[in-house]
């Protein structure tokens, strides 16, 4: 009797186990391919994971920072979707590379045509952006995940500093230090051969060291090989005179 006590104790311990280790909820989220550098351009992958066991995703819709418009967003095609992009007027214009843009892409919005999400599977949508901004440390996208069974998953809550993670956080891509030169130039080539120069010149120099050394060390080894044979030689000969005198 006791020991079914302790068996069905034991089962429920495990299964309470089980419930409060189970897998976390996945949501859309945003990486990007490499680094992600303030005032540079990235491509980013907005991952969108498959939460049901008993429907599919056909549709995602992924909204732009307001408050931070990207002057360039290129999706790239994704076999099975369709792409349409929204644009908005910007209320104070950008000035990239001395032009005036005016309107930015505010949506992107993927729609299964051939291709849906499956249960157990995730896709990933990657999108060329650029410039971002060099006075932020992180970008928001608000994302809204649909399933063939008409259920909305709205992946639209802001994190807070310091704060637990929302039930259904916004995708956020965390930036980087800004570099140097964002796009390399003349100047970086110029640089780069002249380094290349001066590294082979380097190397010529220590080539040429390294040539009269050896030379040196040679001309050494022969005149010694060359002393040691005279001195054998008049050795042998000293002896031989010593021989006839004897004689």
């Amino acid at each position: 009797m006791k020991l079914s006590r302790i068996a069905l104790a034991g089962g429920v311990a495990a299964s309470t186990v089980l419930l409060i280790a189970g897998p976390a909820a996945a949501h859309v989220s945003v990486q990007p391919v490499g680094e992600a550098a303030k005032g540079g351009y990235a491509t980013l992958n907005f991952k969108v994971p498959n939460e049901r066991d008993q429907a599919s995703t056909v549709k995602l819709e992924v909204n732009f920072p307001a408050d931070h418009p990207l002057s360039s967003v290129t999706p790239q095609a994704v076999p099975g979707w369709k792409i349409e992009i929204d644009k908005s007027t910007l209320d104070k214009p950008l000035e990239v590379h001395g032009k005036k843009i005016t309107e930015a892409v505010s949506k992107v919005t993927w729609t299964a045509d051939e291709g849906e999400i499956a249960p157990g599977y995730f896709q990933q949508f990657p999108v060329s952006v650029g410039a971002l901004p060099d006075n932020a440390d992180q970008l928001v996208f608000k994302a809204i995940q649909t399933y063939d069974n008409k259920e909305v998953v709205r992946w639209i809550e802001e994190p807070t500093a310091g704060g637990e993670e929302p039930d259904s956080p916004a995708p956020v891509l965390k930036l980087t230090a800004a570099a140097e030169d964002h796009h390399g130039g003349a100047d970086d080539a110029t640089k780069t051969d002249d380094h290349k120069a001066a590294d082979t010149d380097a190397s010529a120099k220590e080539s040429s060291t390294a040539a009269s050394s050896s030379s040196s060390d040679t001309t050494a080894r022969t005149l010694g090989i060359i002393g040691i044979v005279i001195g054998i030689g008049g050795i042998a000969f000293g002896v031989l005179a010593g021989r006839r005198r004897s004689a």
